[in-house]
């Protein structure tokens, strides 16, 4: 087995366990949960891996960490709900398209909402963007994204694209080209502009040259 496909088995594998504890233990929001040891241990598999794994547990508001306390049980209801996510996203690569498909909307969306808030096209980090790509023409393509959703104010959002991301982690993680500089330009002023109809274009446009 892969490395990829050796870290999605310890990512179920983690979800699973953590259910079963919940529903046998009795396990309620506020309450510890294993050490990385011992989830070490009962899964066979090396503590880094399960460290990646309950980070992206946290990054889905499973679970919490807090600084030398150990890691908490967040909200019981949402269990199933990580599960089935998980099940789904990690599922086989027929899901691929759907997942790339998933995290566009969320980054349209976000598009959208920016656009019709001037206060949010106001926020300085557009400029930076702007003049950064204008200038260097290097910046990691999932930084600007991830901007784009961190400034739409939706947490859930910013939570959920971040685990869509990183199924996309090879295009995302790259540099930006000199080919695709004149497309963010536009984008970025699309955006500081407030429109949102050349923004979504542009989005597009750079979403298939990366494609």
């Amino acid at each position: 087995m892969d490395t990829k496909q050796e870290n999605k088995k310890v990512f179920l594998e983690i979800v699973k366990q953590l259910k079963e504890l919940i529903e046998t233990e009795h396990i309620r929001p506020g309450d510890k949960l294993p050490s990385e040891r011992v989830l070490s241990e009962r899964l066979n598999v090396g503590r880094s891996s399960v460290r990646e794994a309950l980070r992206s547990l946290e990054l889905l508001g499973l679970i919490e960490t807090r600084q030398g306390g150990g890691t908490f049980l967040s909200s019981g209801q949402h269990i199933q709900l990580v599960e089935i996510l998980a099940s789904f996203i990690l599922k086989d690569s027929r899901t691929v398209e759907e997942v790339h498909a998933t995290r566009k909307m969320h980054e349209k969306e976000a598009i959208k909402v920016i656009c019709s808030d001037k206060d949010l096209i106001s926020l300085p980090v557009w400029e930076s963007l702007f003049y950064k790509i204008e200038i260097e023409s290097e910046v990691v393509r999932d930084h600007i994204l991830r901007e784009l959703i961190i400034a739409s104010g939706n947490r859930l959002s910013l939570k959920i694209w971040m685990q869509l991301a990183a199924y996309s982690a090879t295009p995302l993680k790259k540099i930006t080209t000199l080919e695709e500089k004149p497309i963010l330009l536009v984008l970025l002023k699309s955006i500081q502009l407030g429109y949102q109809k050349e923004a979504l274009e542009a989005y597009e446009q750079w979403m298939q040259y990366i494609k």
